[in-house]
C-alpha cells in the first residue's frame, strides 16, 4: 500500500469542483468555498453511515431516500458549509431542490445525487446562491481539484483534511481516497462530521456497506472531540469500477486488501480531526490493549478520550493519572481493575505512572517534559486478554469555550 495525492479525486474517473457563492455572506477578502460538487464518470455503487441523532438535518433526509431509491447508486455528492440547513420548515425542500440542480445540469436522475451541508443549525439557507453556483461548478469539474472541495467544507477547521492509497488487488492497481471536515460538535454514533470517500475498485454494494460499517466502528466511532453528536454527520463511501479488478463479491483476498485500504484512509482522516479540534493544543491517541474483546477495548479507550477533566489535564501538562482510573472506572465493560497499567508517552519518552491499578513512583519533572509535546499516547493494558483498540481526541482548551460562545453570531 503506497500514500498518494489526490484525495476525493485520487480514484480514476472522479472529478471536483469548489467556489465561494456566499451562503453567509463574507467579509471581501476573506470568500473561502463554501460549496463544492465532485462527479465520477461513471455510477457508482454507494454505502453511507449517518448521526443517530434523533435531529437529523435535511441533507440526511433526503441522501437516504436518494440511495433507497436509486438501490443504493450514485454518480454525484454536492456540499455545502455556513449552514446546516437543519431544523428548518423548509429544509427537505431546499436539499432536493440541490440535487435536482445537480442533476439537471449533469443529465443524471435526482436520486443518483448525494446531498450534504454541515453549519449553523436552524438558520433557513438561501437556495439562491446556490442556484447560481451550480451551472459554474458543474462547468469548472476537474481531476486535479480535490483541494477546492476540501476547503469547501471546512467550517471552524483550521487545516483541509484529506487522504489517498493505492493498493494492489491480484495485480491490478486501485486507489482510494477521501477528504473530511470537522473541527467541534463531535462526538460520533455510526458516523461522524462529514466525511466523503472514493475508489476506483469494483466492490459490490453489499460489501462495500459491510466493510464501511466495519471500519467506521474502529475509526470514526472512536473519535471524540467534544462529546456531541452532530445532527448532520455522515459517511459516503463510492465505488465506480473503473480500476477494472474483478468486482469483490465475497470476503475473499481481495476483500480483505480493499477493508485495509479503506481502514489505512479512515484512520488518518480520524487522527486529522482529532488533532484539529476547536481550540485544540495537543492530539491524544488512547491505545488500550489486553482487553477481553474488541468492545471492551474501545469502551475504555474512548471512556478515557472523552473524560472532560483528563482532557483538561492534559492541556495542562499535568500527569494527573488519577483521572484515567476515574474514566476507565466509569466505563461501561467488565473487567479488573486491579490488573490495569498505565504510561504516557510522547516523542519526548515514555513515564509509567501506574500499575495493577495504583499509582507508581515517577518524575513529576520528566512526566512534565513528555506531555508538553503536541501529540501525545496514552497506553493502558488491561492484562485481561489479546484485543486492543485506539481512540483519538484532543486537549480541553480556553480557545474551545471562546469559539463556542459565538459561534452562531
Amino acid at each position: 500500500m503506497k500514500i498518494i495525492n489526490g484525495g476525493i479525486c485520487a480514484a480514476k474517473g472522479f472529478k471536483a469542483s469548489g467556489m465561494y457563492c456566499g451562503i453567509k455572506e463574507q467579509p471581501e477578502g476573506n470568500h473561502k468555498n463554501d460549496i463544492c460538487l465532485f462527479v465520477s464518470d461513471v455510477v457508482c455503487n454507494t454505502a453511507a453511515v449517518y448521526t443517530q441523532n434523533k435531529v437529523k438535518g435535511a441533507p440526511i433526509v433526503v441522501t437516504k431516500a436518494n440511495l433507497k431509491a436509486s438501490n443504493n447508486k450514485s454518480i454525484a455528492v454536492i456540499a455545502n458549509s455556513k449552514n446546516a440547513n437543519t431544523c428548518n420548515f423548509d429544509g427537505e425542500e431546499k436539499a432536493n431542490k440541490m440535487c435536482e440542480l445537480v442533476a439537471t445540469k449533469l443529465g443524471v436522475p435526482k436520486e443518483q445525487v448525494i446531498v450534504a451541508s454541515t453549519g449553523v443549525i436552524g438558520q433557513i439557507l438561501p437556495i439562491e446562491p446556490i442556484e447560481r453556483a451550480v451551472p459554474q461548478l458543474v462547468r469548472e469539474l476537474d481531476y486535479n481539484k480535490n483541494l477546492e472541495a476540501a476547503i469547501a467544507i471546512m467550517t471552524t477547521d483550521t487545516v483541509k483534511k484529506e487522504y489517498a492509497v493505492e493498493f494492489e488487488i491480484k495485480g491490478t492497481t486501485c486507489k482510494l481516497g477521501g477528504m473530511a471536515k470537522g473541527s467541534g460538535m463531535i462526538h460520533p454514533n455510526m458516523a461522524t462530521t462529514l466525511n466523503f470517500i472514493t475508489t476506483d475498485c469494483k466492490v459490490s454494494s453489499e460489501l462495500l456497506q459491510k466493510a464501511l460499517n466495519d471500519v467506521v466502528k474502529v475509526t470514526y466511532n472512536c473519535l471524540s472531540i467534544d462529546g456531541d453528536t452532530s445532527t448532520n454527520d455522515m459517511v459516503s463511501l463510492m465505488a465506480n469500477g473503473l480500476a477494472k479488478n474483478e468486482e469483490i463479491t465475497e470476503e475473499n483476498e481481495g476483500y480483505i486488501a480493499f477493508k485495509e485500504a479503506l481502514f489505512e484512509v479512515m484512520a488518518n482522516l480520524t487522527r486529522m480531526l482529532a488533532k484539529d479540534g476547536e481550540g485544540a493544543t495537543k492530539l491524544l491517541e488512547c491505545v488500550t490493549s489486553g482487553a477481553p474483546d474488541l468492545d471492551t477495548a474501545i469502551i475504555v479507550a474512548k471512556s478515557i478520550i472523552c473524560s472532560s477533566l483528563f482532557k483538561s489535564a492534559m492541556f495542562g501538562e499535568d500527569a494527573n493519572w488519577g483521572r484515567v482510573l476515574c474514566a476507565i472506572g466509569y466505563a461501561d465493560a467488565d473487567f479488573d481493575i486491579t490488573k490495569v497499567d498505565v504510561s504516557f508517552k510522547s516523542e519526548k519518552g515514555e513515564v509509567e505512572v501506574c500499575k495493577d491499578g495504583s499509582g507508581i513512583p515517577f518524575l513529576e519533572e520528566k512526566a512534565t517534559e513528555v506531555l508538553s509535546a503536541d501529540e501525545i499516547f496514552i497506553l493502558v493494558n488491561l492484562n485481561a486478554g489479546e484485543a486492543k483498540a485506539t481512540a483519538w481526541g484532543c486537549d480541553l482548551t480556553y480557545d474551545y469555550v471562546k469559539i463556542n460562545g459565538d459561534y452562531r453570531t
